[in-house]
């Protein structure tokens, strides 16, 4: 089978199409025919070596995939076999993503329901369960949240969920006038341009400041966000290994009563919980009360071009791979 594989960190160049034997399902395992495969910002990271954790290589990247179950293994029900199924591989540890075929144990393949693709339901697993348990860290019940990147996988769904969950204000920050109109149109109540140097100014002279920053960039934005935070909010972190803030910033926050928390997603996931919320997910979406932003489609040989167009910051939504 075809898999994406990389031996070197880099560009994403030193993504190449390799030639790999085709997974058996083991034991209580099934064979997934992969339709599609989410590709995630922390992937570009580690393929650049820029990550917190630096992985062994060669390196075969993914952790979410959707397709129909090709294949059963001994011991697995056998209703299961042809049945259109999602895999968050992340939740079970696994990886691999970027494949024709994955074999994953069959508690770890989640039944899609009839109405949503493949695509969108990829765009639900990573990114649409960090934006569920963002709201659960800290509920915008009654509260203005300011959004990081809200045009993005996670922002997008963030966005509509924050409304969902009674913010009182939601407010949208990305760097284009597209982005900031697709953050309006998903429900945002205000939609600030961050690449300008003076906007955490116009935010606070016209709300304030808000009073949870959900902040999934890292780095300078984290920096700015600071700025943007009314007396008393928080900013909740989850940009793992790019928290840049020093000590006379976290001074500043401590004589404001400001607070940061710390929100890493797999800590927070067990396999029950994991089925529970893709279901939930998944039923807001077949419903039409969560929109999914797809951002670009690409082929598995293509997934260059799928890394540089996250990295290049260009694309709205969720970006997949079609095997």
């Amino acid at each position: 089978m075809k898999a994406v594989q990389f031996r070197q960190f880099g560009p994403p160049e030193v993504l190449h199409i390799v030639e790999i034997p085709a997974p058996v399902p083991a034991q209580g395992e099934v064979l997934v025919r992969v339709h599609a495969a989410g590709v995630n910002y922390f992937e570009v990271l580690i393929r650049a070596d820029r990550y917190a954790v630096t992985p062994e290589l060669p390196m075969i990247p993914g952790v979410e995939v959707a397709g129909i179950v090709e294949r059963i293994g001994p011991g697995v029900d056998p209703s299961l076999l042809g049945a259109r199924v999602g895999v968050p591989l992340f939740a079970a540890g696994r990886g691999s993503g970027y494949a024709e075929l994955v074999a994953v144990e069959a508690a770890s393949a989640i039944p899609l329901p009839g109405g949503l693709g493949f695509n969108d339901a990829v765009a639900l697993m990573v990114q649409g369960l960090t934006a569920l348990h963002l709201v659960r860290r800290s509920p915008p019940k009654g509260r203005s949240v300011l959004v990081a990147a809200a045009a993005g996988g996670v922002g997008s769904l963030l966005v509509q969920l924050a409304k969902r969950e009674g913010a009182e204000w939601v407010i949208a920050a990305a760097s284009s006038r597209a982005k900031l109109d697709l953050a309006l149109s998903l429900g945002a109540d205000m939609a600030i341009d961050y690449s300008r140097a003076d906007w955490t100014d116009a935010l606070q002279a016209q709300t304030g400041g808000a009073d949870i920053i959900y902040e999934t960039v890292g780095g300078t934005m984290t920096k700015a966000a600071l700025y943007a935070l009314a007396p008393r909010g928080e900013i909740v972190f989850a940009a793992l290994g790019r928290f840049e803030l020093d000590q006379p910033e976290m001074n500043r926050m401590f004589n404001l009563n400001q607070s940061i928390k710390g929100f890493a997603l797999l800590p927070l996931l067990s396999s029950e919980s994991v089925r529970r919320d893709l279901t939930e997910l998944f039923d807001l979406a077949i419903k039409g009360r969560l929109k999914i932003v797809q951002g670009g489609a690409f082929p598995l040989h293509e997934a260059a071009h799928a890394h540089a167009a996250i990295e290049s910051r260009s694309v709205s939504g969720k970006v997949v791979l079609n095997p």
